[in-house]
């Protein structure tokens, strides 16, 4: 290996290192203690993980497979989610059994933007993008929400206390009576006129920009980066995307049911309203789904680098969407950000989240 590359791959070992030092620290400093058996035990002939829908996630497959000890097991639990996270100091996969109570769990489901679903949100002509970057890709994403996340959220929401989605913008008085909000929860007829003018307003919307450049101007000496520079591989400002189309009100994607007592989450509040509105609902643990898993699941209001500072966080494996360009399907993408993810937050599956008869 070269020197710089050996630099730099040293450098990346440091740094996950000391994020994870940072994870644990946060961590440790809440609550009562008590002492886990951090015992792993060999699991021979383990099954692949996430192969319940491997058209949108391709199956995780790992030399070494461990059970360990149930971590949580709360008093009165009624909901069973196994769970699982990759270490490479045990070398391998550790797989562990949870019993948590459903009273004090919440599904979020991250970024279900309504485009290309007909609603009147469109992906720019000819060369605009938004969510997953082309009409063809979001239609898949769209496919996979119902056929995943929403029958998932369907069986969930009469047992858990809370679903939320997030969602991208300024908080506008459209989308604050079309859906439940931290403070505000509209009636069926506020919903449905609301529904009525976002409709509207989004089909009066002109949905059209500029072409990609038919010719670019390249020095003799860097080509390549004159290339790039006028040429980027995403472009989703106002030359592909016209001006006014990042701040139209953008609904839940219609491939998802949303309840009456769903709550609409706006990113641009920031993290802390959605914390203590969680807490303030005796809200201890989440179950994540949503899109996309390399940004926007990670890396936004309800994201999982926030909600992991506060409250126990399983990422449902299969059902989240990573972008994948270059690729007709997102299952190998998907797999490598759930995989990396998995070094510091617990992974879950749809079918591994299943009602227990209550021990209360």
């Amino acid at each position: 290996m070269p020197v710089q590359m050996r630099r730099r791959y040293c450098w990346l070992l440091v740094g996950m290192a000391l994020g994870c030092g940072a994870f644990v620290q946060s961590s440790v400093a809440q609550g009562p203690k008590r002492i886990y058996d951090n015992r792993l035990t060999p699991i021979p002939d383990a099954r692949p993980l996430l192969a319940d829908h491997p058209e949108f996630v391709h199956p995780v497959e790992e030399v070494m497979r461990y059970e360990a000890p149930m971590l949580i097991d709360e008093d009165g639990a009624d909901l069973s989610v196994r769970s699982w996270r990759f270490s490479y100091n045990a070398r391998g996969i550790i797989e562990m059994p949870n019993r948590l109570r459903s009273e004090r769990t919440a599904v979020i489901m991250v970024h279900p933007w309504g485009i290309d679903d007909g609603q009147g949100w469109k992906t720019p002509e000819p060369a605009g993008a938004a969510d997953f970057c082309t009409p063809t890709k979001n239609h898949l994403a769209g496919r996979h929400t119902r056929e995943v996340i929403d029958p998932f959220l369907r069986r969930m929401r009469k047992d858990v206390a809370l679903t939320l989605f997030s969602i991208i913008g300024e908080v506008d008085p459209l989308r604050k009576r079309m859906y439940r909000t931290f403070d505000a929860n509209p009636s069926h007829e506020e919903r449905m006129q609301a529904r009525k003018e976002i409709k509207e307003k989004l089909n009066e919307f002109r949905y059209e920009a500029q072409p990609i450049p038919a010719t670019l101007t390249l020095s003799k000496e860097t080509p390549v980066i004159d290339y790039f520079q006028q040429f980027p591989g995403l472009d989703a400002g106002p030359r592909y995307n016209p001006a006014g189309f990042w701040s139209l009100p953008v609904p839940i994607s219609s491939d998802v049911t949303v309840a009456h007592d769903d709550v609409l989450i706006f990113d641009v509040e920031g993290y802390d309203p959605l914390k203590t509105f969680l807490k303030k609902n005796g809200i201890r643990h989440v179950l994540l789904t949503g899109y996309a898993t390399d940004m926007c699941f990670c890396k936004t209001t309800a994201g999982y680098e926030n909600l992991s500072k506060d409250f126990n966080v399983f990422l449902v494996g299969d059902a989240t969407l990573a972008t994948f360009p270059a690729n007709s399907s997102p299952r190998y993408a998907t797999n490598a950000h759930i995989s990396f993810a998995s070094l510091n937050h617990m992974i879950t599956q749809v079918s591994w989240i299943q009602k227990l008869e209550s021990t209360r």
